[in-house]
C-alpha cells in the first residue's frame, strides 16, 4: 500500500493524505516522495479540482520527518560518481515541493494556479514541515503537545528539502536562525507567533476547506517581482551585520568542529545572493557536501538510528515480561537521590524517598518542588500537575514505607560498607521478587553484591549528574546479575524517558573508565608546561562541550584526589603512577578544590563567575617556552579516551558498538560530530589509529600502546561497524 492517498469531493477540493504504513508517525521516504508527486499532477491536471489539502492520517500528527535510515542509505546506494547522483536525487525531491509551490502558475505572469493548504493536526518536523512551508498556506491544530521546526543540525545535517532556503526568505536569516542553526521546536501558537505557520484553528480541515474555496492569491512573496529578504540580503547593511553576526555564533558555539553548522550558513549566504530556483541547487550542493562527509553519517547512526534502537530496547534480554515499574524505593534523598526520585515521579512512577531523618529526606523531595516551582513560572507546569507529582514522593526515614516496591535505587554514600548495611537492612524488608539496585559510579557490582542475599536482582542503574538533565543512564551486570534485572532497569529507564546502556562489571565501568583518561591526560600536560587554555581550547575545537581543565574544576578536584586515593588502595602495586595525581593531590592541599569552593584551576568572584586561569599553577608548573602543536594536543586528548573504549570493547566490558558510541556522546558530550569513539575511529581508520598511537606511546608513555585488538584490525584492514555491528540495518545489508 502506498504512503499517500488522494480523495476528490464534490466540492471540488482533493485532499491527499499522508498515512505511513506500520508507523505511529509518518516519515517520509522515497517512494514517499514519487507517490505524493503523483498525486499532485493528478489533482493539477484534473480540471474538476479547484485546490489541494495536504495533511496527515495520524491523530495528533502531521510528520516526524524523512526516514534517516533512507539518507543514511542514499550515499552508499549512489552509484560511482556519489556526488552527482545524491544531488541529482536532491533536486529531483526540491522539483515535487516546487510543484507543490508553484501549483500551476504561469512561469512568467504567476496567472493561474491552485491553492494548497496544508492541515497539520500536530507535531511537525524536517520534511515534515519543509512540505507545509513550500504550500500556500499553512493550518495547525491547536495542540499544545505538537511541536514544529527543523532539527536536522541535531543529527549532523540541515533542512535539505528547501527549509532552509524557503524558511530565511520567509523570516528572514536573523528570526530564521534559532529554528536552522540550534533546531529549536515550538508549539503551534508559539510557531504561528514567530511566523513559521499562518494558522492555528480549532478545526483546522474546516478553515483549510473555506480557504481553499475563497480563491485566494497563492504567489509566494520570493516568486513576485521586487521581493526584498526581510531584514536585508548580505549586501544590505543590514543583512551585512546579520551574516556577520551569524559567522560569529556559529563558529563561538560550534568551534568549527560541526560541518553541518557551517555548510548551512552558506547555503544561506549563497542563497541570498540569488533568485529562489537557483537557491536551491545552491542548498542542495551544500546538503550534498554534508552527506558527503562521514561526519554526517555517524551522528545519524548514533544519534538517531542506534538511539533510537536502545530507546526502543534492542539489548533488552528475550522472553521476560513486561518489568515496568510501579513503585520505587530511592536510598538516600542527596542530590542524586533527588533527582531519581523527581524524574521517576514524573513518569507517575509512586517513589518513597529514603534518608537518615525526616529533615533530610523533606529536603530531598523539595528538590522535586523547587523543580516545578521553575516550570509553574516558565507556564510549563500548572498548579495540578505540581501537586499530583508531590504526591507521587513518599519523603520519609521509615525503611518499613519500602513494603510493596519492585525496584530498589540505593544512592547513599559512596561507601562499600555503608551501602553493604543498607542493601541487608532493606532487603530485609523489601519482597522477595524486588530488584535491587545500585547508583555507584566507580565501585564494582559484583562487589556490592556480596551483601545481598540475591546476587541474581543485584544490578547497577549508574544516573549521570543532574538527573533531570542528562539523557544517559548506564546498567551495569554484575557477575551473577540475572536477565530479569537487566529487563527491569531497561523497562525503568524506559519509563523515565532515558537512553540506556548496559555494560559489564568493571573498575568505573565503561563512561567513567573513558572520561577519567580525558581528565587526566589535561592534568598530565598541565604539568609538563602546557598552556591550561590551550589544552580546554583544544578540546572545545574537537567539539567537546567543555574541555578537561575546566571539567575538572566543575565535578570538583576533591572528588578526582578521592577517586585516586580509593582506586590506588584497590589495586596496589598495579596501580599506574602519574603526574596527574601530584597535581590534583596538591590542588587539594591548596584548598583549591573547584568551582564549589570558588578555587581551583581557575580564579572565581563571589557568585561563582570564572574569572580566569589561576596563575599560581605556574609557580609550581612553569609554562613551557615552546607550546606542543594543537593537533598533537589533540590527539593525546581523543585517543585517551577512544583507546579505553576500544579495551573496553576488547575486554567484553561493553558488548554491542552502539552502546559505546551512543554512551560517549550522550554521557560526556565525546565531540558528537565523530558519531563516538568507535564511529570517530572508523572515520580515520584502524591502519592510521594504530599507527598514531603507535607513535604516541614512543612520545608519552604505555597508555597509548594500540591494544591488540585494534592492532589486528588495522593489519586485516577492518572497520569497528563493519565487524561488529549486531543492528538489524547491518545484518540486512
Amino acid at each position: 500500500m502506498t504512503d499517500f492517498t488522494m480523495t476528490k469531493d464534490a466540492e471540488g477540493i482533493a485532499t491527499i493524505t499522508w498515512d505511513t504504513q506500520g508507523k505511529s508517525m509518518n516519515v517520509m521516504s522515497e517512494q514517499g516522495f514519487y507517490d505524493l508527486d503523483a498525486h499532485m499532477d493528478d489533482a493539477l491536471a484534473d480540471e474538476a479540482v479547484k485546490g489541494i489539502i495536504i495533511t496527515s492520517g495520524k491523530p495528533g500528527s502531521f510528520a516526524g520527518g524523512m526516514d534517516l535510515n533512507v539518507i543514511a542509505k542514499m550515499k552508499d546506494s549512489a552509484g560511482d560518481s556519489p556526488e552527482q547522483a545524491l544531488f541529482d536525487g536532491l533536486m529531483k525531491m526540491h522539483g515535487v515541493l516546487r510543484k507543490i509551490e508553484r501549483a500551476g502558475m504561469d512561469p512568467k505572469t504567476n496567472k493561474g494556479g491552485k491553492p494548497v493548504a496544508c492541515v497539520m493536526p500536530g507535531t511537525a518536523l524536517g520534511i515534515g514541515f519543509e512540505i507545509p512551508l513550500a504550500c500556500h498556506r499553512t493550518f495547525a491544530a491547536d495542540n499544545p503537545k505538537a511541536k514544529i521546526g527543523l532539527p536536522e543540525i541535531m543529527v549532523g545535517i540541515f533542512p535539505g528539502m528547501g527549509g532552509t532556503t524557503r524558511l530565511t526568505r520567509k523570516m528572514g536569516a536573523m528570526a530564521a536562525s534559532p529554528f536552522l542553526l540550534q533546531g529549536k521546536q515550538v508549539d503551534p501558537k508559539k510557531a504561528k507567533g514567530a511566523g513559521l505557520i499562518d494558522e492555528v484553528s480549532e478545526d483546522p480541515m474546516a478553515d483549510a476547506r473555506a480557504w481553499v474555496l475563497s480563491e485566494p492569491k497563492i504567489v509566494k512573496p520570493w516568486d513576485e517581482k521586487g521581493y526584498k529578504m526581510p531584514g536585508g540580503a548580505p549586501y544590505h547593511p543590514a543583512g551585512f551585520q546579520t551574516f556577520v553576526g551569524a559567522s560569529a555564533m556559529v563558529n563561538a558555539n560550534t568551534q568549527g568542529a560541526f560541518p553541518a553548522a557551517k555548510a548551512l550558513l552558506s547555503a544561506v549566504y549563497e542563497g541570498a545572493l540569488v533568485p529562489f530556483d537557483t537557491a536551491l541547487k545552491v542548498e542542495a550542493r551544500w546538503f550534498t557536501n554534508v552527506l558527503m562527509n562521514p561526519s554526517s553519517a555517524a551522528m545519524i547512526r548514533s544519534l538517531f538510528i542506534n538511539k533510537e534502537a536502545l530507546d526502543k530496547g534492542a539489548v533488552r534480554p528475550q522472553g521476560i515480561e513486561d518489568q515496568s515499574v510501579k513503585k520505587l524505593g530511592v536510598l538516600g534523598a542527596g542530590m542524586m537521590g533527588a533527582g531519581i526520585a523527581l524524574v521517576s515521579a514524573q513518569a507517575g512512577i509512586e517513589v518513597v524517598l529514603i534518608d537518615r531523618d525526616q529533615e533530610a529526606a523533606d529536603k530531598g523531595k523539595a528538590y522535586t518542588e523547587a523543580y516545578l516551582d521553575k516550570g509553574m513560572k516558565r507556564g510549563k507546569v500548572t498548579a495540578d500537575k505540581k501537586e499530583a507529582m508531590l504526591a507521587r514522593i513518599t519523603a520519609t526515614p521509615d525503611l518499613e514505607q519500602l513494603k510493596g516496591c519492585d525496584l530498589i535505587i540505593e544512592a547513599v554514600f559512596e561507601d562499600t560498607a555503608v551501602k553493604a548495611e543498607m542493601t541487608k537492612k532493606v532487603e530485609a524488608i523489601i519482597p522477595e521478587d524486588c530488584i535491587f539496585a545500585s547508583n555507584t559510579s566507580t565501585l564494582p557490582i559484583t562487589g556490592l553484591a556480596e551483601a545481598s542475599v540475591r546476587k541474581d536482582q543485584f544490578i547497577g542503574i549508574h544516573f549521570f549528574s543532574p538527573v533531570e538533565k542528562m539523557l544517559l543512564v548506564e546498567i551495569i551486570k554484575g557477575e551473577q546479575t540475572g536477565d530479569r534485572a537487566v529487563a527491569k532497569a531497561l523497562d525503568y529507564v524506559r519509563q523515565i524517558r532515558k537512553t540506556p546502556i548496559v555494560v559489564n562489571d568493571a573498575r568505573f565501568f565503561y563512561c567513567n573508565r573513558c572520561i577519567i583518561p580525558y581528565i587526566n591526560e589535561g592534568a598530565r600536560m598541565v604539568t609538563e608546561g602546557v598552556a591550561p587554555v590551550l589544552i580546554d581550547n583544544a578540546a572545545r575545537q574537537l567539539g567537546f562541550p567543555v574541555g578537561p581543565v575546566t571539567l575538572t574544576d566543575e565535578t570538583s578536584i576533591d572528588l578526582g584526589a578521592k577517586i585516586a586515593r580509593a582506586t590506588k588502595a584497590a589495586m596496589g602495586d598495579a596501580y599506574p603512577e602519574s603526574p596527574s595525581d601530584d597535581l590534583v593531590f596538591w590542588m587539594e592541599s591548596e584548598g583549591r578544590l573547584g568551582r564549589k569552593s570558588k578555587a581551583g584551576f581557575f580564579d572565581y568572584d563571589e557568585k561563582g563567575k570564572r574569572l580566569g586561569y589561576w596563575k599560581g599553577m605556574q609557580d609550581k608548573y612553569p609554562l613551557a617556552e615552546e607550546q606542543p602543536d594543537l593537533r598533537e594536543v589533540q590527539d593525546r586528548l581523543m585517543f585517551s579516551q577512544v583507546l579505553e573504549a576500544v579495551r573496553a570493547l576488547e575486554e567484553g566490558v561493553i558488548e554491542d558498538i552502539r552502546e559505546a558510541d551512543v554512551g560517549a556522546i550522550l554521557a560526556w558530550g565525546f565531540a558528537p560530530w565523530s558519531g563516538g569513539p568507535l564511529s570517530w575511529v572508523d572515520i580515520i581508520g584502524t591502519p592510521y589509529a594504530a599507527e598514531r598511537c603507535a607513535e604516541l606511546a614512543a612520545k608519552y608513555g604505555d597508555r597509548f600502546t594500540p591494544p591488540a585488538l585494534l592492532l589486528e584490525m588495522a593489519e586485516k584492514g577492518q572497520s569497528f561497524y563493519g565487524r561488529f555491528d549486531k543492528s538489524a540495518a547491518a545484518k540486512a545489508a
